[in-house]
C-alpha cells in the first residue's frame, strides 16, 4: 500500500508558535500521471475539505486493491496558519492578518523567475520540453529562503502543484451554485471535470488580474511558449479552482456527493482502474469569466433580495431592495439594484447588512461586459 499521511512543522512567527501542514499521498511514485488536490486555501472555506474528507477513503481502498494509476498527493486543510486567524469569534480565514493579503492572490509569475535558467534547453520534444521547466521551477524553489511561516508554506505546496498533470484548488463561494474557474486552453479538455461536478457554469480567464493559484501554472506554460514559438510546449498542467457552493454547504451527504464526482472524474480519466459509473448529464459549456456581472451596491443598506439562485434574470431587472440605513427615509425607503447583464445568478453574499461598493451577487451571462473586459476580475 502506497496510502500514507505526513506532516510538516512551519516554524511559527512568534515566540513558541508553530503549525503543523498535514497532506496525504497515494498511488505509485513512478506513475505517468501526477495529481495535486488542495482545500481550503481560504481557511474560512470548508466544503473542499468535506469533499476530500469522503473522497480520502476511496482512495485508501483503490489503493489497497491496486487500482491506483497515479501519483496523488491530496491537502485537505492546506491552509493550518489561515484556521488560526480567529477574532472575537470570527474566523478571517480568507486572509493573512499580519499582511492583509488574500491567501488565494499574489502567487508567483514563474516564467520570469524560470526564463533564463531553461534558456537554450528546449528540444523538440514537447514533454521533454516540460520537464525542463519543471525542474528550473523545483530548482528555483529550492533556492528560495522563506522569512515567514506563509511563505514556507506557499514555497512546499507549489512545489508540489508545480509537478503535477492535474491541479484542483477547492474552494466555495458565500452563497452559490457550483462552478469553477480555470484558463480558457484547458477547454474543453476539462469538460470531463466539469460534468463530473454538475457545474452551473465554467468560468475562463487568461489573467483575472489577482495572482491566483490556479493561473500560475497556465501562464507559466502560455508566456514559454510565447517566448519559445519554435519549441513545442503543451499545457504542463491541467488546472481548475473548484467552487462547492457555498460556505454553510458542508455537510456529510453533500461531501459524499461531491467525493464521488471528483472519484468518478479520476476513473473515468483512467486514473484509477475501476468502474466510474454512469456518464453524468454534460455541464454548460465555459463561458468568459468577463461575460459575469459582478453586481455592487452604490450606498449602504440591507439587502431584500428578489431572486434565487439560478434563476434567469434579464438586463434592468430588480434583483434585490436595498433598504435604507441612513438618511431622512431611514429604515423605511428602499429601492431596487438592478442587474446590468442578460444570464443566471451564480452567487449571492449572506450577509444581507452591505457597505457601498460591495459585490451582492454574480450573474452569468454569455455577452461579454465592456466594464469587464480588461479588467481585475475578482474579489478580494
Amino acid at each position: 500500500m502506497t496510502f500514507q499521511l505526513h506532516h510538516t512543522n512551519l516554524a511559527g512567527d512568534t515566540p513558541g508558535v508553530s503549525t503543523k501542514l498535514y497532506w496525504y499521498t497515494a498511488g505509485p511514485e513512478d506513475a505517468d500521471t501526477r495529481v495535486h488536490l488542495q482545500a481550503a486555501l481560504h481557511a474560512d472555506e470548508q466544503p473542499g475539505t468535506m469533499a476530500l474528507h469522503h473522497l480520502l477513503p476511496r482512495l485508501r481502498d483503490a489503493d489497497a486493491a491496486g487500482q491506483l494509476r497515479a501519483h496523488f498527493t491530496i491537502f485537505p486543510s492546506v491552509n493550518p496558519l489561515g484556521l488560526a486567524n480567529y477574532s472575537l469569534r470570527h474566523h478571517i480565514g480568507r486572509y493573512d492578518i499580519e499582511t492583509g493579503v488574500n491567501y488565494n492572490r499574489r502567487w508567483p509569475d514563474l516564467y520570469p523567475l524560470v526564463a533564463d535558467a531553461i534558456a537554450g534547453r528546449l528540444t523538440g520534444d514537447g514533454r521533454a520540453n516540460i520537464a525542463t521547466i519543471r525542474a528550473a521551477v523545483a530548482a528555483w524553489i529550492d533556492s528560495q529562503e522563506p522569512r515567514t511561516a506563509i511563505q514556507h508554506l506557499r514555497l512546499l505546496v507549489l512545489k508540489s502543484a508545480a509537478a503535477a498533470d492535474i491541479v484542483l484548488d477547492l474552494h466555495c463561494d458565500d452563497d452559490s451554485l457550483k462552478h469553477i474557474f480555470t484558463s480558457p486552453e484547458l477547454m474543453p479538455g476539462l469538460q470531463d471535470l466539469a460534468d463530473w461536478m454538475g457545474l452551473a457554469a465554467t468560468l475562463t480567464a487568461e489573467d483575472s488580474g489577482g495572482g491566483s493559484f490556479d493561473e500560475v501554472l497556465p501562464t507559466l506554460y502560455r508566456k514559454a511558449r510565447i517566448a519559445h514559438p519554435g519549441h513545442p510546449i503543451p499545457a504542463g498542467a491541467e488546472t481548475a479552482t473548484l467552487e462547492y457552493r457555498g460556505r454553510a454547504d458542508s455537510f456529510d451527504a453533500i461531501g459524499e456527493e461531491d467525493a464521488k464526482g471528483l472519484f468518478g472524474f479520476f476513473a473515468g480519466r483512467g486514473l484509477i482502474a475501476t468502474d466510474p459509473g454512469p456518464r453524468p448529464a454534460p455541464a454548460p459549456a465555459p463561458t468568459p469569466f468577463e461575460a459575469t456581472e459582478v453586481l455592487r451596491v452604490d450606498a449602504p443598506g440591507l439587502l431584500a433580495y428578489r431572486v434565487e439562485l439560478g434563476e434567469r434574470v434579464s438586463k434592468g431587472q430588480p434583483i434585490a431592495d436595498l433598504i435604507a440605513m441612513d438618511g431622512p427615509e431611514a429604515f423605511m425607503a428602499r429601492r431596487p439594484i438592478l442587474a446590468g447583464t442578460n444570464g443566471f445568478v451564480l452567487s449571492r453574499v449572506m450577509g444581507k447588512y452591505v457597505v457601498r461598493g460591495a459585490g451582492i451577487a454574480k450573474i452569468v451571462g454569455t455577452d461579454i461586459l465592456p466594464a469587464r473586459a480588461g479588467a481585475y476580475l475578482l474579489e478580494d
